[in-house]
């Protein structure tokens, strides 16, 4: 089934096929992401991503301490003979005077001077990677195609679900070789271990079918790369936040919002995925789109952070998957939770608020077009968001 196709039977039936091309044209040209949103290509490609790696990397970093706050390196200053009242016990200096063993002193002495050291300025760090340009890759085009199997078996083996992914899309003597290495099992757990969120109603033949939808609907890979527990930094858990994420967790769990779902991902809950129905009579009626969550060192002083990780047409919501709500920006308020954050975006679907929008073309129409809006919102929903359905078209599903 062809893509107009699919948009004639989304539409009322006295629509004519031009009208259903037009429709896949723009919504087409809405999709494509030439160059980089941020740095319109400046740092360099952005291998159809909304932002590019650079730009990702300075501008959506995972830093769970939250901007201003302080870092685990304390800073100690230096002590003036007018501080020193005769009374104090001894310090590291005595200890260091008393130890007779040579490793414990060079212990303390590297330690003393990590305590007198500075906080480094990560923006100036950041600033500097961003003016460096990037060294030309001088290795041969054909080298990769003339690898033996077993050497590109091992190189594979040591990637994770997405670089395997995108290995298998590189040529077809690749693609060979990881379909006769990689199970469907194996991508089914990949699917669960990525989305745990995504609980299809069939059974499948060919989850790599259902890992490639998925993966293709997601605004930007980057973020599906720090949603997952390896990039989980190490931060001081407080009881505080424990306490607030486990209640928050319990309600969640015990009594959901109509349509909405959320789990923490990692031990410390420093990294969620949730899950938002499309509201009935809306344009996304029976979508599942995907979000991810950060959830800060600070929580619940400072707000979450939030995208979505399934494509959606809104235009309070970015092409990178940013949410444009006021909440969870600078009106936060400790009578908030994540549960209540997930019920304003899931009625942000409904109401948009086109004052300020994060896509302002996409405001636009749905100010002065709104059945234009509609369809491609709709069609959309039904690519990106819709993923139980589209294996019917394809013949994928097997009957339970």
């Amino acid at each position: 089934m062809s893509l107009i196709q699919v948009v004639g039977s989304l539409l009322p039936c006295s629509t004519p096929k031009k009208e259903c091309s037009r429709v896949v044209e723009q919504y087409l040209k809405i999709e494509q992401h030439d160059k980089c949103m941020m740095c319109e290509g400046f740092y360099g490609g952005n291998f159809g991503q909304p932002v590019c790696s650079t730009c990702h990397l300075f501008l959506f970093s995972v830093d769970l301490k939250g901007e201003g706050e302080e870092g685990d390196e304390r800073v100690f200053n230096e002590k003036v003979d007018s501080d020193d009242s005769g009374t104090e016990e001894p310090g590291a200096e005595a200890d260091f005077y008393a130890s007779n063993n040579v490793q414990e002193r060079e212990q303390l002495v590297f330690l003393s001077r990590r305590a007198i050291r500075p906080k480094a300025d990560r923006l100036a760090e950041r600033i500097a990677a961003l003016t460096t340009p990037r060294e030309p890759d001088s290795s041969a085009r054909d080298l990769m195609e003339s690898l033996p199997p077993e050497v590109l078996l091992q190189v594979f083996k040591n990637l994770d679900d997405i670089s395997l992914w995108v290995a298998s899309n590189v040529c077809t003597r690749w693609r060979q070789i990881l379909e006769a290495e990689i199970s469907q099992s194996q991508w089914k757990h990949f699917v669960q271990r990525r989305w745990p969120l995504f609980r299809p109603q069939y059974k499948f033949r060919c989850w790599k079918t259902i890992y490639t939808q998925l993966l293709q609907s997601s605004p930007c890979r980057y973020c599906l790369e720090s949603m997952m527990l390896q990039s989980t930094p190490p931060i001081k858990e407080n009881s505080w936040r424990h306490r607030r994420l486990r209640s928050e967790l319990k309600a969640l769990t015990t009594d959901p919002p109509e349509g909405i779902q959320a789990m923490p991902l990692d031990r410390l809950c420093c990294h969620w995925q949730a899950s938002i129905t499309g509201p009935q009579g809306s344009p996304y009626e029976g979508g599942l789109f995907l979000l991810y969550l950060q959830i800060p060192q600070s929580y619940p002083m400072r707000p979450p952070k939030v995208w979505f990780i399934t494509k959606i047409f809104h235009p309070n919501i970015s092409r990178h998957g940013d949410v444009g709500l006021d909440s969870i920006q600078h009106n936060w308020s400790l009578a908030l939770t994540i549960s209540k954050v997930l019920i304003s975006i899931q009625s942000l679907l409904t109401d948009p608020h086109c004052g300020v929008c994060m896509e302002p073309a996409i405001g636009k129409m749905f100010c002065y077009q709104p059945a234009q809006f509609d369809r491609i919102a709709r069609l959309c929903t039904w690519k990106y968001a819709m993923h139980d359905y589209v294996p019917l078209l394809t013949n994928d599903r097997l009957t339970v």
